[in-house]
């Protein structure tokens, strides 16, 4: 082969193309292109051919079919070492085609505008440049395929190296990056498809690619490699499309809690709110009047554990609430941005921070999948946006109206927390509620609420008694005061009264549970026993 002489340009993004083309030009390759790629390129300056008249057939049905045509496949598909291929390309009087650049339609994109028709997405589904990129990329021996912009001065670079041509290195890997663009593609377009179908498709084809990914510089443990790959057009704040603004780069770990916090702090979308995770669970989190307050009472949920960790804010960060990081060590920080004084103020060495800001707009987490990898393949399962299934109350003493408002952001905390999940959770302030203690990942739901949930509580209100003046009352007075008007949250049902029995001791009047136990009945008997409250939501939140 002597070199690229002949490329066809045939691309939806323009990025970089007049560019492209202009170098290509200049290193004596002669343009074929289409439509409104070639009117960019032609407008330009740029010497180029229409496909139209290289192939002696006429663009037609809406531009449907302008690039499916012999002349077109064979120029691509022919092998330039094989005696009966040129022949039949001599004897046919068809030419080679040595370089595909092309940009498909923008599916994924048109597909996530609000309200696009069904009719138009379909319009956006591309035919001919898959086509064209699978023939090229299949005779990666001979021919250069381009689907991504990032590529284009490489290869300028290679055939100012090369003599004009590419390496079968460099095509090989274009190859494998356009086949990879192309499960990706149609992966996005099996998505829609059966989005659009509802439930009338049960155990539907699930079919997940990714582009290219980025290295990180270790996995879980230094000994582990690791890689992130991106979804090209998040519909929502997503942890792998935040900004790092200050900082050192991400690391697994830390994409791994953040994500831990952003979900869980989506909950929270609309107020104040603050998410603070450890090893994937919440150990801190509140609202508040104010950014910076909620900080302070999520802070205060477990100072301990808050030591190290990532945390997620739903508001543009000032200045107040930065100020509360001062002197606390913390591995990331996620808002949805920050102003300058704030900013510069984290940004300080001192802080040793990295500041993450969110790609669009904070909002609750939308319908979708979540999938976990096993040996041998995928769980997939609707993501759980769900909160409560009813509010019902079986206990003698009804579940107070007023405290309703607590019990359900103790339900928004405690799904995000893993089972078996027990949350102690109090209003502060007026209309401002926090995490008082937290018993997450047990083997039996006792420990979590005996030897964590209420322990982590305790703890806490002494180190808040010991703070402040507390009206002359002991501190184990003082406990009992504040655990008496908070509420135990469980993310699934109690199987015995022994959770009741042991909440009780402490003070606990307020209980949020699920409900469904086949001991249910005995389960209210010992609530009515000691005179608390249940709630029921009929709706069970394990996170494994």
């Amino acid at each position: 082969m002597s070199g690229i002489r002949r490329a066809l340009l045939s691309v939806s993004d323009k990025s970089g193309i007049i560019q492209f083309a202009r170098g290509l030009m200049d290193r004596g390759v002669e343009l074929l292109s289409t439509g409104g790629t070639a009117a960019v390129i032609r407008e330009a300056g740029i010497a180029v051919k229409d496909v139209s008249e290289f192939t002696g057939f006429p663009e037609m049905l809406d531009g449907r079919v302008k690039t499916l045509h012999p002349r077109i496949h064979a120029g691509l598909l022919h092998l330039r070492d094989d005696d009966l291929h040129i022949a039949t390309m001599a004897e046919q009087g068809l030419e080679a085609i040595d370089l595909v650049c092309v940009t498909l339609y923008p599916f994924e994109a048109t597909v996530a505008k609000p309200g696009v028709t069904f009719e138009d997405a379909v319009e956006n589904i591309d035919i001919g440049g898959p086509t064209m990129v699978r023939s090229a990329a299949k005779n990666m021996k001979f021919v250069t395929v381009v689907t991504d912009p990032a590529d284009y001065d490489c290869i300028l670079e290679a055939m100012d190296e090369n003599g004009g041509d590419t390496t079968e290195r460099l095509r090989r890997v274009l190859a494998q990056k356009a086949y990879a663009r192309m499960a990706g593609y149609n992966a996005a377009i099996a998505a829609y498809l059966a989005d659009q179908l509802g439930e009338d498709v049960a155990a539907r084809p699930f079919v997940v690619a990714y582009g290219e990914g980025e290295v990180l510089r270790y996995g879980e443990n230094p000994h582990q490699q690791a890689v992130i790959y991106r979804d090209p057009a998040p519909a929502e704040p997503a942890i792998a499309h935040c900004k790092v603004v200050h900082g050192k780069a991400m690391s697994y770990n830390n994409y791994v809690d953040g994500e831990a916090a952003l979900e869980a702090v989506k909950e929270l979308s609309g107020a104040p709110g603050v998410v603070i995770v450890k090893h994937t669970n919440p150990c801190g989190m509140a609202t508040g009047g104010h950014l910076a307050e909620a900080f302070q009472a999520a802070w205060a949920g477990d100072p301990v554990s808050a030591f190290g960790s990532v945390i997620a804010v739903t508001e543009r960060v000032d200045i107040q609430t930065a100020r509360c990081l001062q002197g606390r060590f913390v591995e990331v920080l996620i808002a949805p941005d920050y102003d300058d004084d704030a900013l510069a103020f984290l940004q300080q060495k001192s802080m040793q921070l990295r500041l993450l800001k969110l790609h669009c707009p904070m909002s609750p987490t939308r319908r979708g999948w979540a999938c976990r990898q096993i040996n041998g393949g995928f769980l997939v399962q609707d993501r759980d946006i769900e909160r409560m299934a009813e509010k019902g109350s079986p206990t003698k003493i009804p579940f107070p109206v007023d405290k309703i408002d607590l019990a359900e952001f103790g339900v928004k905390a405690c799904k995000h927390v893993k089972s078996n999940a027990i949350l102690l959770v109090r209003e502060y302030a007026p209309d401002g509620y926090g995490v008082l203690g937290m018993g997450a990942g047990q083997p039996n739901r006792v420990d979590a609420v005996r030897k964590l949930a209420l322990t982590k509580a305790w703890e806490n209100l002494a180190l808040e008694y010991e703070a402040a003046s507390r009206g002359g009352l002991s501190v184990d007075e003082y406990k009992r005061q504040i655990l008496g008007e908070s509420v135990l949250v469980s993310d699934a049902f109690f199987p015995f009264p022994d959770n009741i029995h042991h909440a009780a001791g402490a003070g606990i009047r307020y209980v949020v549970e699920p409900g469904g136990s086949k001991r249910d009945d005995e389960v209210i008997a010992a609530a009515d026993e000691h005179g608390m409250s249940l709630l029921f939501t009929g709706m069970r939140h394990f996170r494994h």
